[in-house]
Parts: structure tokens; sequence; C-alpha cells
């Protein structure tokens, strides 16, 4: 019985075709996730604004308790200040809240802390900044 070769081009049929899927599979899977990459940064990026506005907020109230001497802010000032906090249009933060309590274990402390949510997370996971004031005592 006479064998009848196989030419080595009939056995590789298809081959070509399949490397190419699959490294445009490959390529394809790289780009999604460069995506996904790119859109965290965004959100860190948001977060770190976010956040450097919150301690410019918190620095402006701070500042007015060093001028008049007192951790007690006016009704007025302080009523303006958390209305602008809340108000995105003018460099507020979204969701914003504002509280100004006096530290009761320590004179002339008072803790200012602002609240926010970021819109691309859940209302629940709100983001958090504290600042610490402690004015000399009065002469």
């Amino acid at each position: 019985m006479k064998r009848i070769p196989h030419s080595p081009g009939r056995a590789q049929r298809g081959v070509a075709m399949i490397e190419v899927l699959v490294s445009i599979l490959l390529f394809s899977l790289g780009i999604l996730g460069l995506i996904g990459l790119q859109t965290r940064a965004m959100n860190f990026s948001v977060d770190a604004a976010d956040r450097n506005r919150a301690a410019l907020l918190a620095n402006e109230i701070a500042s007015t308790m060093w001028l008049t001497n007192s951790i007690t802010v006016d009704t007025s000032a302080g009523t303006a200040w958390a209305t602008r906090i809340a108000d995105v249009s003018k460099d507020g933060l979204p969701g914003a809240t504002a509280t100004v309590a006096p530290v009761a274990t320590l004179v002339n402390t008072a803790d200012i802390t602002i609240e926010w949510a970021p819109p691309q997370r859940n209302a629940a996971d709100k983001s958090r900044l504290t600042t610490r004031v402690t004015l000399p005592p009065p002469p």
C-alpha cells in the first residue's frame, strides 16, 4: 500500500485566522482595561478636587473665627457660609452640609465638619472633612 504524503499547507489551513482573532481579542481587552483605568483616574481627580474645596471652605470659616477671636460664628456670616458650601455653581460641594461645634473638653476650640456626597458615589457613601480650630486665650 502506497502512502500519500500530506502537504504541510493543508494541515495549517485557518490557523492564521485564529491567530488574528486571538490577537484582536487581546488588544480589545487591553483597550478596555485602559478605559477602566482612565475612568478611575478621573474619579480620583474629582475626589481630590472636592477635598481641596472642602479644605478651602473650612479654612474660610476658620479665618473668620481668628479675625473675631471667637469660636462662635455670627449668624449672618455662618448662614451665608453654609449656603455657599452647598452651592455647586459658586465652588461649593454637591449635597454638602456643614457644622461648627465647640469642643467641650478644650477651651477656645471648635470642630468644623463638612460632609458632601460626590455624584459618582451612592448617597450613603459621603465624604467628610473635619478641621479643628484652637484660638489663643483672650488677652
